[in-house]
């Protein structure tokens, strides 16, 4: 199994450090950089070329979402993941939309964090329960006009609900009991029929056409 790089991006250093003292007392990842702001953090990721970055939402300068818009913007591919102080945090929908993958409390566990850093690198979205129905009630509040109407088929729609619970593809096809592979088709077929970038993305948007309900608790 490859090490999962990462780079850890946070305005303050107490965090960093323990972010990267936790990452680096796993096996198989390796905290290869930091930065304390979002402009910082974009030169950061150029150089090291990570994996997975762990990325702050609210920073002075340059915040976590104008950052991950600059990665994307220069073809940055690696996955960012942001971490939040609140689980009702208004900058988390802008972030998902300008391409992170998903959405951490500072809080959580030790054990989820190493998860989401091995999810997000393995393609996975990152979605926190703390976290997702307010940002789904967001997105869903947000909407101006009647949702298109989107030719899904009967499998692609059980694909997109669970992939909208965070689900990867392993797990997906052992739910529905079909080869990876499939789930893989399925899922990149997904994606341009909700037009998403990603798979959080498409979480976010299964949401916003009324393809999966909103729900105060995240299954687990």
């Amino acid at each position: 199994m490859s090490t999962v790089r990462v780079v850890v991006v946070d305005d303050e250093q107490l965090i960093r450090s323990g972010l990267r003292a936790l990452l680096d007392a796993e096996d198989g990842i390796d905290v290869v950089g930091e930065a304390a702001d979002g402009a910082a953090a974009v030169d950061v990721v150029q150089r090291t070329q990570p994996d997975v970055v762990l990325m702050d939402v609210r920073m002075p300068l340059v915040d976590g979402v104008s950052a991950t818009r600059r990665l994307h913007e220069v073809g940055v591919t690696c996955a960012v993941v942001m971490l939040t102080t609140f689980g009702t945090d208004e900058h988390v929908l802008s972030a998902l939309r300008a391409g992170a993958r998903g959405f951490l409390l500072k809080n959580s566990s030790a054990d989820a964090l190493i998860d989401a850093v091995r999810r997000a690198a393995a393609g996975g979205a990152v979605l926190d329960p703390a976290v997702t129905p307010a940002v789904v009630a967001a997105a869903v509040d947000r909407r101006n006009a009647p949702p298109p109407a989107v030719d899904l088929t009967a499998r692609e729609l059980d694909v997109v609900r669970l992939l909208a619970r965070g689900r990867s593809n392993a797990e997906i096809a052992a739910e529905l009991v079909v080869e990876p592979a499939t789930v893989k088709t399925h899922v990149a077929h997904v994606l341009g029929k909700l037009g998403a970038r990603d798979r959080a993305q498409a979480a976010i948007a299964a949401y916003e056409l009324g393809l999966v309900q909103p729900r105060g608790a995240w299954p687990p």
